[in-house]
């Protein structure tokens, strides 16, 4: 089958650059001496799971129960279920341990730890650290942390920090300046761990954007980072990406010409391409996504998706549109802003590697 067989919209993943996009990340942990921990919360893939984790430790990254436990069925049994945990799910999680998997759950919650410590099942647990995006964690410095600690007991299996503002960085001095002070803020809170006489066997950070640009990382265990293995236009702009590198696309059609506007319009609408914004802050707003040939070139220009609604979508250019190799039914791929939400649509990959034959479809991990 070539992409041109497909149904619209469909999921396109480029196994090259996929490949080279896994490797760059690699490089990265080598460089520092430090364990990846891939973060499939973007692929949600058996499949790129295996090829992110080549040469790795073996452990991941998951966002979902359900990741949790399909990637515990494909034999990834070290895991980081780093959302944080309810009492309510404990009982899901110890299930999967008793059957051979080591998933360990995140808290910054007293209450959540001695609820994790009187558990009768297997459970290990990391307390999240606020590294500066102010979501979920605490300070490094706030009393709670040694005591959430000591309330884990044995169950204690380290810390862990995101720097998900990073996103908003635009310079790679601003990136690095990032991922320091995450790095410092989770081993200042490691040593305050120590001195309570607990030991603190994982120090876990990153996010792609801290992953790839800290320029030290002593005192640290391991990196998760997730959306460096497809890239998107917001990764383009913080330099974690580049166009070229970007490895997925939505397949789409062209539904309707405007010639006398220079618009076309696509069946990919808000469902299949999400209504994510994030490049709207960032120095270049690409709207709701950048449209490119089939062959994945921009050969449209800055050709741009302006509007969305549930199933349509309207493409505008800063060049006129070639309408006369456009007509309707005519095959266009988009550049997604943010991929992880772009490709929660679908329920597969299909996977191309370098050309316009699907050589495989992989399956998503989807819901919860």
């Amino acid at each position: 089958m070539r992409i041109a067989d497909l149904p619209t919209p469909s999921l396109l993943l480029d196994l090259p650059k996929l490949r080279r996009n896994l490797a760059a990340m690699a490089t990265a942990a080598a460089r520092h001496g430090v364990s990846l921990r891939p973060h499939l919360k973007t692929a949600k893939s058996v499949e790129v799971a295996r090829l992110a984790t080549e040469g790795q430790a073996g452990g991941i990254t998951v966002s979902t129960l359900a990741e949790a436990r399909a990637f515990a069925e494909a034999g990834f049994r070290d895991q980081i279920y780093a959302v944080g945990i309810t009492p309510q799910k404990l009982d899901a999680v110890a299930s999967l341990n008793a059957r051979g998997a080591d998933v360990k759950v995140i808290t910054d919650d007293l209450d959540v730890a001695e609820a994790i410590a009187a558990h009768p099942g297997r459970l290990g647990a990391l307390i999240e650290v606020d590294a500066g995006e102010h979501r979920g964690g605490i300070a490094p410095d706030d009393a709670r942390l040694v005591a959430i600690a000591q309330r884990l007991g044995t169950r204690f299996a380290g810390l862990l920090a995101h720097a998900g503002h990073s996103c908003a960085g635009r310079s790679v001095a601003e990136l690095a300046a990032i991922a320091e002070a995450e790095r410092a803020g989770l081993v200042a809170a490691a040593a305050r761990v120590r001195a309570a006489g607990l030991e603190v066997p994982i120090v876990s950070m990153g996010s792609s954007p801290t992953a790839l640009h800290a320029e030290r990382l002593e005192g640290i265990t391991e990196l998760r980072a997730g959306v460096y293995m497809f890239g998107d236009l917001l990764q383009c702009q913080i330099h974690t990406s580049a166009l070229e590198h970007i490895a997925v696309s939505v397949l789409a059609s062209v539904i309707g010409r405007r010639p006398e506007q220079n618009r076309l319009l696509l069946d990919a609408g808000a469902l299949a391409l999400s209504k994510d914004r994030s490049t709207e802050a960032a120095p270049e707003d690409y709207g709701f996504g950048l449209v490119v040939d089939l062959e994945g070139r921009p050969s449209l220009g800055r050709a741009i998706i302006r509007r969305t609604w549930q199933e349509h979508a309207v493409v505008e250019s800063d060049r006129p549109l070639p309408f006369e190799r456009l007509p309707v039914g005519a095959k266009l791929r988009v550049l997604p802003n943010h991929a992880c939400l772009t490709a929660a649509a679908y329920p597969a990959y299909h996977v191309l590697d370098g050309g316009d034959e699907v050589v495989a479809v992989w399956q998503r991990v989807n819901y919860w």
